[in-house]
């Protein structure tokens, strides 16, 4: 089954792919450069553990099916993370290259390449790279379709167990299709990974949410197994006006709606200092607004964004202001005209002119809502090897459990709570072995 289609004109269109894919000619000799470690610290910094230097070695044989074959069986989302991984302080930031003062490995390029090379083959050839197994009497409902769910889907259908996928939203695919930066991947290329994975027998059901016309009760009556996907809630908000833009409904804005286009202006104020921060910094930055400043409470040194994210949006001209909290707005018939700003090492107030104001001070988190234990900071509680819940057969994994982390740590923990189930059920699978 697929899912739905984009329309083509959306603003995310307007930016370039920051790193395109490789030739043929580039792949294999980026693949010759690598070591082949025994026992290679880029596996273990990878939290899918994906067997890196024997994928590298087929692609340097030219065997590109064999080598995504190697990197799906540990990860099913391997296409997205090796575009939207941050590589720097994975895979690539342990390759031992760092250590003898040489480039290292472009391990997430390569994983690109292997990847989509392979499915661009499947589609022309009809020749899959994976043969379901025959149906079992299971069935596992995964509620929110974004990476964890679709992770864990993926392992549980081509293992025969029947997988039918709630998605509150008309687009599947979570923060690839709506929330990461364009110029790392683009909503389109997240749906054809979510039809890649779908079309191995997944049901999608879309418009469906939890706790409005689908219930955890009704589930856990109907099926086996429930999965929680749920990902994060809505912008946390400092500021009290309908002008203020959340981060993530911005970025979702942008990639996804034909019909929206950026206030007329050349400034922006984004409030926050994490990676979603950086990002929408940075897209403003490639769109066209001129002067797009960054105001973040504590010093630019604590900011939790990545480094290397940092000084890549200080090279697009992104300015940083330190230890600066919003104050108070100053509007004009209901629109935005300034921002002031307080700061916490004793400079006096200061007020900015802008129409454009973005926070980006994290998501809310919504466990609390479905009657299962939840940790202090309101993520789910679940047992670490298997994701279970506390409420039995119903499993999570993602944001909704580990508070906003990596797509990769997503894709992990779908596949782990699927290995769980497989092995609570006896159900012997191709992929158990892998990892």
């Amino acid at each position: 089954m697929s899912a739905n289609r984009l329309k083509q004109e959306r603003l995310e269109q307007q930016m370039k792919d920051k790193k395109p894919l490789y030739t043929p000619a580039e792949a294999v000799y980026e693949a010759n450069r690598c070591l082949y470690c025994y026992d290679a610290p880029c596996i273990k910094a990878c939290p899918t553990g994906i067997d890196i230097p024997r994928f590298i070695k087929k692609i340097a044989t030219d065997n590109i099916p064999g080598s995504a074959k190697t990197i799906f069986s540990a990860n099913m989302l391997g296409y997205s993370c090796a575009r939207v991984c941050p590589v720097e302080v994975l895979c690539v930031g342990a390759c031992v290259y760092n250590d003898l003062n040489h480039q290292p490995i472009e391990i997430g390029r390569l994983q690109r390449y292997a990847t989509e090379k392979a499915l661009g083959q499947e589609k022309e050839s009809g020749k899959k790279l994976f043969t379901p197994q025959p149906k079992t009497d299971k069935k596992v409902a995964l509620v929110g379709a974004g990476p964890a769910s679709l992770a864990c889907a993926a392992y549980l259908a081509l293992s025969g167990v029947q997988c039918d996928l709630y998605e509150k939203n008309e687009l599947p695919g979570g923060l690839n299709t709506t929330g990461v930066a364009p110029y790392k991947l683009f909503a389109l290329d997240a749906m054809d990974e979510v039809n890649w994975i779908l079309q191995h027998g997944i049901n999608l059901k879309t418009r469906m949410a939890l706790g409005e016309n689908i219930t955890l009760d009704a589930l856990c009556d109907s099926y086996d197994a429930v999965f929680l996907g749920l990902g994060l809630g809505a912008d946390r908000a400092l500021l009290d006006h309908p002008a203020v833009w959340g981060a993530t409904d911005l970025i979702a804005k942008i990639k996804n709606d034909p019909d929206f286009q950026l206030p007329h202006t050349d400034s922006a104020v984004v409030i926050g200092g994490g990676n979603t921060a950086l990002d929408i910094a940075r897209e403003l930055a490639y769109l066209g607004v001129k002067d797009v400043l960054m105001v973040y409470r504590k010093g630019i040194q604590d900011m939790s964004g990545y480094r290397h994210e940092r000084e890549a949006a200080m090279k697009q001209g992104v300015r940083f202001m330190e230890f600066g909290l919003p104050k108070s707005l100053t509007t004009e018939n209901g629109l935005i005209t300034g921002l002031t700003l307080t700061f916490s090492n004793g400079l006096p107030d200061f007020e900015i002119s802008t129409p454009f104001v973005i926070e980006a001070v994290g998501q809310e988190k919504h466990g609390q809502n479905w009657g299962l234990k939840t940790e202090k900071d309101g993520t789910l509680s679940v047992d670490p090897r298997t994701f279970e819940t506390s409420r039995s057969g119903v499993f999570a994994g993602g944001d909704c459990v580990n508070g906003g982390k990596e797509v990769v740590n997503a894709a992990a923990e779908g596949r782990d709570a699927a290995f769980a189930m497989l092995k609570r059920w006896n159900i012997p699978s191709q992929f158990l072995k892998e990892v």
